[in-house]
């Protein structure tokens, strides 16, 4: 029996969507900021991994084309990708590389001349000058530039590992995935000593 597909089983649309519209207009790169607030606020108010669960159009995306379109190996993860301290690590200089991006974005606002590119693997600086939208602010073009740079490299690491290992083998090291485990970890250790708080108080 085929399982009823609801409204959030075709987010990867999205996920799809954004990359496309930012490669002509790169001020769409805006919206990749809901991939990072929606997470942190569920996991903040509800102490769970619903959007790595459900609500991940990029996670489900590398599911279509690893799965279904038999672009993954369907390897196992090697276990370093799993550890904890790999995980973390790969969150410190992701969060090290966003605030650089932010730093600079800052340069631009006092003054520094834009910079019309989009750096993928934090490396490769790629010219993205035709998606610049002339009369902008140009603190505000530069965030987007940076932010899609994140965006891009994020997708193309997921992709790497999709085809090297199981489809969703980006879930298992995303920053994002790694910070809501850990918010989820903190809640949960608070409501367990609330609880026996409580007891000790009946």
């Amino acid at each position: 029996m085929l399982k009823q597909k609801r409204w959030y089983d075709y987010l990867w649309i999205v996920s799809v969507v954004y990359l496309i519209l930012g490669f002509f207009n790169i001020l769409f790169a805006w919206f990749g900021l809901l991939c990072f607030m929606i997470p942190l606020l569920i996991s903040i108010i509800n102490g769970n991994k619903a959007y790595c669960n459900k609500y991940c159009g990029r996670g489900q995306l590398f599911e279509l084309l690893g799965g279904r379109f038999g672009l993954s190996r369907k390897a196992a993860p090697p276990k370093f990708l799993r550890s904890k301290w790999f995980r973390y690590g790969f969150l410190t200089f992701f969060m090290t590389m966003f605030i650089l991006m932010l730093y600079t974005t800052y340069l631009v606002f006092g003054g520094m001349s834009l910079k019309e590119v989009v750096t993928l693997l934090w490396v490769f600086k790629l010219p993205w000058h035709w998606a610049g939208v002339p009369g902008v602010t140009p603190w505000v073009a530069q965030f987007a530039f940076g932010f899609y740079s994140v965006m891009l490299t994020s997708t193309v690491l997921g992709l790497i590992t999709m085809m090297l290992f199981k489809p969703r083998s980006w879930c298992v090291y995303c920053p994002m995935g790694t910070m809501t485990q850990g918010i989820c970890q903190i809640k949960h250790r608070k409501d367990d000593l609330d609880g026996r708080k409580s007891k000790a108080n009946c």
